[in-house]
């Protein structure tokens, strides 16, 4: 196992955001940017946090990103939106579409959005979040199908053909606490395959395989040419497709295209369809009946989605982010290439 580091979030929010800054990215974007990507961190999932912040930078660098590119609806309907990214912060955009997607919804009961140009949204979960705060359910896929395939082998196939194809839900509660379903169709998604590398952990059995398809818990050989299994066999694999063709309603394939791939998002305005305040109180009680079940042998208590989430952000809020040190490392270089400080502010650990 290898070292980690303590940092407090606001102290890895602000680091973040100046290194986006420097890098070309103006002050809202950055600042939207990085707080996604430390609320990642808070939420328990490490695989979508400040991990991705030199990998970031290295993409603005490359010319992947375009650290100043601001989304632009460039079709609408009264309940549809597709949206061109134009390769600016996936989160950015995200955070956008939804607050668009959001006041749709509320004045056309639902609304349904297509994007194109985009680049990687980071953790799902923080739009269903959004989502679930302005009273309103949502549901958010993101696939990729095809030949040529580099993530996520079909059932029964040897060789990869799908992305990780995540699904996204949230559903207001009226407290905190928001019902959230975030996860890849793939067994784990490639961002903790990244995180048990820089730890030096192994991934969890039947997640993975090697380059001539053998399972392997070694999260290297994911880096190697192996591949990701999808979860549940035959019916995750079957939701990955189903959420790669939703993504292909935004077009943009040719005659010759053998992939089809996109995020599509899903807007309800609750209160279209029931009284707010009453579904959100039922809501949370139909959900703490469901946790007053008696818990099973080996089982301290009952979950439900979001749950997770809530702990894990109130004790990394108080006692801090673990970082592994390669990571930070990474951090480090950048600051230096960029001439960014990384001192403490007063109250920052």
């Amino acid at each position: 196992m290898t070292h980690s580091i303590r940092h407090s979030a606001s102290y890895l929010q602000r680091v973040s955001r100046n290194l986006f800054m420097a890098a070309g990215t103006p002050e809202d974007i950055a600042e939207n940017v990085a707080e996604i990507l430390i609320g990642a961190n808070l939420a328990g999932h490490d695989s979508h946090g400040v991990q991705f912040v030199p990998m970031y930078l290295d993409r603005i660098e490359a010319g992947d990103i375009a650290p100043s590119a601001y989304p632009e609806i460039v079709r609408e309907t009264s309940t549809t939106m597709h949206v061109d990214g134009h390769l600016g912060f996936g989160h950015h955009m995200s955070r956008q579409a939804m607050e668009w997607a959001i006041g749709k919804a509320r004045s056309s009961a639902v609304c349904c959005v297509t994007f194109e140009n985009t680049t990687h949204i980071g953790r799902l979960g923080e739009y269903a979040e959004q989502a679930a705060a302005a009273g309103c359910v949502t549901v958010i896929t993101l696939g990729w199908a095809g030949s040529g395939g580099t993530q996520v082998v079909p059932f029964g196939g040897a060789s990869p053909a799908l992305g990780t194809n995540p699904i996204a839900v949230g559903f207001p509660t009226g407290d905190d606490t928001p019902f959230v379903i975030d996860f890849a169709t793939s067994v784990i998604a490639g961002g903790k395959a990244l995180v048990a590398r820089s730890k030096g952990a192994d991934l969890p059995p039947g997640a993975a395989v090697d380059k001539e398809g053998r399972p392997s818990t070694d999260p290297s050989v994911y880096f190697d040419g192996g591949s990701l299994l999808p979860f549940g066999g035959h019916k995750g694999y079957a939701l990955s497709l189903y959420f790669s063709l939703m993504g292909g309603l935004a077009g943009g394939f040719g005659n010759e295209a053998t992939a089809m791939s996109g995020l599509f998002m899903q807007v309800y305005d609750v209160a279209a369809f029931s009284p707010l305040e009453e579904y959100r109180r039922q809501v949370r009680t139909v959900l703490d009946a469901v946790k007053a079940t008696p818990p099973a042998p080996g089982f301290d208590e009952v979950l439900v989605p979001g749950d997770f989430e809530s702990r894990s952000r109130q004790q990394r809020l108080a006692e801090g982010i673990e970082v592994p040190e390669d990571t930070f490392g990474k951090v480090e270089a950048w600051a230096e290439k960029l001439s960014v400080s990384l001192d403490r502010e007063d109250g920052e650990e």
